[in-house]
């Protein structure tokens, strides 16, 4: 049965600043859920520490908050046991580029058939508005008075460089096609990543909506979503935010493919058909 709007909603009032881009990101991936062919709970959503992880409170679904950075390897664990899930990572900048940024690496190359979708605002907003790993340099802020003097992190070069199979950016205002690329996303076999252009109208107040409106425009009609090369190009223009789907890889085995002991039963099935299913703590006492 397809998902509803109700089913969605935790009644949980939104925190999130006024104008805050989390708001969109919200209603688009509520949207591309309503739009899947599968049951409530044939999905999992995880999600990291900051403004983006306090969304675990507003949406009602089988989920987890995980540990700062440590949203991917929790997510991970949770499609080994289960491949049958759908799953989807939800994270900011601070957390997937900064203290996450090896999980973020080591998934894509696995290729784990997860979906990342990360809030990319520039800002640590939860903590106050110190610098994150995209933060441009020269930005001057709480932590960074006399301006940043590293080169951002660039997440679409990564991801392509990382062997990541579905490379997309999307713009937090146009919420069709960042619905759609969630959608496409979550479809995908295989590790994908949706990077967000979005505002933090409280602590990043450079990149306003008119800064967006000026740099943003959407890929070609035309685009060859199939070379990667091309991909790399596009990515590393300096007068254009281009936001679409950058590049595609079908049919790459994904990680649990490559797995023997992964059968046509999963692990969980497998473990709820013991007749003396094994706790935790039975398994620590062996190693005592």
């Amino acid at each position: 049965m397809p998902i509803n709007p109700k089913q969605l909603n935790s009644g949980i009032t939104s925190t999130w600043c006024p104008g805050c881009g989390d708001h969109f990101i919200l209603s688009a991936l509520n949207l591309a859920l309503q739009k899947l062919n599968c049951n409530h709970e044939d999905i999992l959503i995880v999600w990291g520490v900051g403004c983006a992880g306090n969304g675990a409170d507003f949406m009602k679904v089988y989920g987890m908050h995980a540990l700062h950075g440590r949203a991917l390897p929790t997510a991970s664990g949770a499609k080994l046991a289960n491949p049958k899930l759908k799953v989807i990572v939800l994270g900011g900048d601070g957390d997937g580029y900064g203290i996450g940024l090896s999980h973020f690496i080591h998934t894509a190359r696995r290729n784990l058939d997860l979906t990342y979708i990360v809030h990319n605002n520039q800002v640590y907003g939860l903590t106050l508005g110190q610098t994150s790993p995209t933060t441009e340099k020269g930005y001057c802020s709480k932590s960074t008075p006399s301006g940043v003097i590293e080169e951002p992190i660039k997440p679409i070069e990564l991801a392509l460089s990382s062997d990541t199979t579905f490379v997309a950016r999307a713009y937090y205002k146009e919420l069709k096609e960042m619905s759609e690329l969630f959608y496409e996303a979550i479809q995908h076999r295989g590790f994908s990543l949706v990077d967000v252009l979005q505002i933090c109208p409280t602590f990043k107040r450079n990149n306003t909506e008119e800064f967006y409106q000026e740099y943003v425009s959407p890929l070609p009609e035309s685009w060859d979503r199939t070379d990667k090369l091309k991909a790399f190009e596009k990515a590393q223009d300096k007068n254009k935010l281009w936001y679409g789907v950058f590049y595609q890889e079908n049919g790459k085995p994904t990680y649990c493919d490559e797995l023997d002991q992964i059968t046509d039963k999963t692990p969980a099935e497998m473990y709820r058909e013991l007749e003396k299913p094994v706790g935790i703590r039975e398994i620590l006492e062996q190693f005592r």
